[in-house]
């Protein structure tokens, strides 16, 4: 992220990019107190972001003067997180938070000092080693670093492992706080990610001038290329407004009578709700329902099972079953990049898995399930589900998904309007199968029947397209012959 710098003096530590652009991360908890000796690379805090939890090592070894946020609290990319002794003595002032800086008068004159030396020196450079949360699966962007136009180098990304360079702390990168957003806002600065303001600068877009639909005020990919493709600042401004004005309008009063228990809404359950709240928005949902007679293919399953010495579920077999479906029907293997309303066919096939886990749910993606035999799919989803369960799945685990699948049958739901994992296109959910009274040919038998709903972006998969694609899927679960041969 451009000109995020960590401090040459080490007294305090910048919150950096997370994650490929992220902006923010919320602080779930610290793993440190005021006082502690710490060493580097030794764990500071956990915070969430849109896909996984992070844990954040000290760049350095050092002793924690304070902590600047508090647990649940949204912290921006760019801020101080921690605060180091240095030379015996608090930190605190040498580096002050962009949002109180207008209090000079308040910092000695060694931080002035040490400011503006640091501002003298904006033509340092800094490295920076990445590691994800685990302690595998870590990469670095150097290859996006760029040289920001001031001469510095970018924040590379990621977690800091080890980190050299200058103090320059803007006030751009403070801590987001309603009353710094009202303050930009009233200043009239955007707020956005480094990628929206890249994009509003490719497409020759005054990001200043867009009207914001984002969280917090925040200046979205979708606002920047819908003020691109025409429409007066003064006419979305009034929508915007009063789209605002009707949502507030239009929410119910809360009683508060009866309340057992009030439970933050943070975590990964808050990413959760932004990420169905984001896809129902924005994506034109409609499901298509469907059966099929998986009877052979159980009995093929159990022989799996009795071969392998292990109980082989039905997933792994629908897996593969969606894997040709999309081959055939490629429309709903694609993101939709609305941003530059495009619609992104998917040359690989990267299954999205929901998996129910305690702190809410998550969808790890299977790279290359195409390529992968049944068994490898089995074992594939039983170790990203147990990364999940445990925490320790990465953000890159997280990502590049084409479609996805929720198997509702492992908790005894039979069908579902499942909501599509934008900006995917489509997601198909697995009911429980169950025994039934079948008739074929004119004959009644016994057989086991699966439920399978579908819900698909209408904006890019039509009805009968979406109908195809499922007959293909029961099809092929129907003859375990053609699905396995």
């Amino acid at each position: 992220m451009a000109g995020v710098k960590q401090p040459a003096d080490k007294s305090h530590f910048i919150l950096p990019d997370l994650g490929e652009g992220l902006a923010e991360a919320e602080l779930i908890s610290w793993k440190v107190k005021p006082g502690d000796a710490v060493k580097e690379q030794q764990t500071l805090a956990e915070m969430q972001t849109d896909k996984a939890l992070v844990e954040v090592p000290s760049p350095w070894t050092g002793v924690i003067s304070e902590l600047c946020g508090k647990e649940g609290e949204v912290i921006k990319v760019g801020a101080v997180l921690v605060r180091y002794a240095v030379g015996g003595a608090s930190a605190k002032s040498s580096a002050p938070l962009a949002g109180t800086q207008t209090k000079p008068s308040a910092a000695p004159a060694s931080a002035a000092a040490s400011s503006a030396a640091a501002r003298a020196s904006t033509g340092a450079t800094h490295s920076a080693t990445a590691r994800s949360s685990a302690g595998s699966g870590g990469h670095s962007r150097g290859g996006a670093a760029v040289a920001a136009s001031n001469g510095a180098d970018e924040d590379q990304g990621t977690v800091v492992g080890s980190v050299s360079g200058t103090l320059s702390v803007s006030d751009r990168f403070a801590r987001r706080t309603p009353e710094s957003a009202a303050a930009e806002t009233a200043r009239g600065k955007a707020l956005a990610t480094p990628a929206v303001r890249r994009m509003a600068r490719e497409m020759k877009v005054d990001i200043s001038a867009v009207p914001a639909t984002g969280r917090g005020g925040r200046v979205t990919a979708s606002d920047v290329a819908a003020f691109a493709r025409g429409g007066s600042t003064q006419e979305r401004t009034a929508a915007v407004s009063a789209r605002s004005s009707a949502l507030a309008a239009a929410l119910p009063p809360v009683d508060a009578q009866g309340v057992s228990q009030r439970i933050p809404f943070r975590g990964v359950r808050r990413k959760i709700a932004e990420a169905l709240d984001r896809s129902v928005r924005t994506a034109v949902h409609f499901t298509a329902t469907d059966e099929a007679d998986v009877t052979a293919l159980d009995g093929k399953r159990r022989e799996y099972s009795r071969v392998l010495g292990g109980k082989l579920s039905m997933l792994p077999f629908v897996m593969a079953a969606v894997c040709r479906g999309l081959r055939l029907h490629p429309a709903l293997n694609a993101n939709v990049d609305d941003a530059n309303a495009e619609i992104l066919l998917k040359g690989v096939i990267n299954l999205g898995v929901a998996v129910d886990t305690d702190a809410g749910l998550m969808v790890p993606v299977l790279r290359d399930a195409d390529r992968l035999s049944i068994v490898e799919l089995s074992d594939g989803v039983k170790r990203l589900a147990a990364r999940c369960r445990d925490r320790s799945i990465t953000r890159e685990e997280s990502l590049g998904g084409t479609f996805t699948i929720s198997n509702v049958g492992s908790y005894g739901a039979m069908f579902a309007t499942p909501i599509i994992n934008y900006p995917e296109v489509a997601i198909l959910a697995v009911g429980r199968a169950k025994e039934r009274v079948l008739v074929k040919d004119g004959r009644f038998y016994a057989g086991l029947v699966l439920p399978l709903s579908i819900s698909c972006d209408h904006r890019v998969v039509d009805g009968a397209e979406a109908a195809r694609f499922l007959n293909t899927v029961v099809k092929l679960l129907e003859d375990p012959g053609d699905l396995l041969g």
